[in-house]
């Protein structure tokens, strides 16, 4: 079964109590169980399980690695009347061989990750990454006694380079935030699992509507669902997807649950109503940036445009044949400096100045200045999030405030 139906229908029966079409938000903390805390409906508190959370995992999984949808096999089914449906909503999500766990932020899921490494463990990231992930490597990781390298990981003879005997995890962005490099997921998983250690790709850049990390070799995928999956800037989330259920789901489950980085029902819920959009979306934003680069590519006020789908970007050949298209975001670097570049963004009309992505309108952002001190972003960057609005309106703004 193809990704647009999947993300249609997954986590999505009816209420079997009600026939709604739309699931059902549950927002109770807390549900009934025996005098000796029996489980009688499923689930006993909101940090442990909830079924809005439930619904969101199961689809999440899917949508990552779409066994579900192969000839002959069914999508998750949540049968039975209400209490059936309750035990039914967590249990067949929990027996799938992919599974998901959501978190109340990329970050939360990141970092409970990290925190199922033992003392001792060596940890490979790449120079061009998220600010808060190098943020959580230079301060938190120290502390927690884990050791961290960082390469290139464009080049596959650095990663091999960096592996040590105690290395447990790889971590990789392809596309990257905010150069858009591209790393080569399959020969970086090749030299991971030689070691031993595990490949953790985050993915919200791309989607599982145009890159599917287990399916090239990934072990663990993460996203920040409050991006492309949520979909409308409302609602703030994140999750892990693995592609095997074992111990360390257990571990990741156990972490969330005790230190409390869960994902609220109503954030689930919204998380789970953009999934149902979400290729049609990111279709629409990927041909909306691929237009806008290469209008921008012409211009002679940008020194350099970031965007894989450009055959003149480095990483053009692997992002081809590990992508089904090359996504919504893309960089420029504006000839001149840190005033130049802000000057830019300052006379956007479309365009509006903000932090996150993945919303169907089209952001700006100079991260140098948004990244704070830790920023290793060049002065003269700028980041754009192209969203659902006509290309030619997009690129006419930007050519206007690159005129000015």
């Amino acid at each position: 079964m193809r990704i647009e139906t999947i993300a249609v229908h997954a986590g999505a029966d009816p209420d079997p109590a009600t026939g709604a079409i739309a699931p059902p938000i549950h927002l109770s903390t807390t549900f009934e169980h025996g005098p000796a805390t029996e489980i009688l409906h499923g689930y006993t508190y909101v940090r442990d399980e909830n079924p809005t959370q439930d619904r969101l995992e199961a689809a999440l999984a899917q949508l990552e690695c779409p066994r579900y949808g192969k000839p002959g096999q069914e999508l998750v089914r949540f049968e039975g009347g209400p209490e059936a449906q309750a035990q039914d909503v967590a249990g067949k999500a929990r027996e799938a061989t992919t599974a998901a766990l959501a978190f109340g932020s990329g970050m939360g899921a990141a970092a409970a990750l990290f925190q199922t490494l033992e003392p001792g463990a060596h940890v490979i990231f790449p120079e061009d990454v998220y600010v808060h992930v190098r943020v959580l490597q230079r301060e938190y990781l120290p502390k927690w006694r884990i050791a961290a390298s960082v390469v290139d990981t464009q080049s596959t003879e650095a990663i091999a380079h960096a592996v040590r005997p105690e290395t447990k995890l790889i971590w990789l962005e392809t596309p990257s935030n905010p150069r858009m490099n591209i790393t080569d997921i399959r020969a970086v998983a090749r030299i991971a699992h030689q070691a031993g250690a595990l490949v953790v790709v985050d993915n919200t850049f791309a989607t599982p509507v145009l890159q599917r990390p287990l399916e090239l070799g990934a072990d663990v995928v993460l996203h920040s669902t409050t991006k492309y999956c949520a979909g409308h800037s409302d609602a703030q989330g994140g999750c892990l997807v693995l592609k095997q259920k074992g111990a360390l789901y257990d571990k990741l489950y156990h972490t969330r649950m005790i230190l409390g980085a869960v994902a609220s029902p109503f954030n689930s819920w919204l998380i789970l109503r953009g999934l149902r959009t979400l290729p049609c979306r990111v279709e629409r934003q990927s041909a909306n940036a691929l237009a806008v680069a290469r209008a921008l590519e012409k211009s002679k006020e940008i020194e350099q445009v970031f965007y894989p789908g450009l055959e003149s970007h480095q990483g053009h050949a692997i992002a081809a044949q590990q992508m089904k298209g090359f996504g919504g975001m893309l960089s420029i670097l504006v000839r001149g400096g840190w005033d130049d570049a802000v000057a830019v963004a300052s006379k956007v009309k479309l365009f509006r100045n903000a932090t996150s992505l993945g919303g169907v309108e089209s952001l700006i952002e100079h991260r140098a200045s948004a990244e704070g001190p830790a920023s290793t972003t060049a002065r003269n960057l700028l980041r754009l999030t192209i969203g659902l609005e006509h290309p030619d309106d997009l690129i006419e703004d930007l050519l206007q405030a690159l005129a000015q």
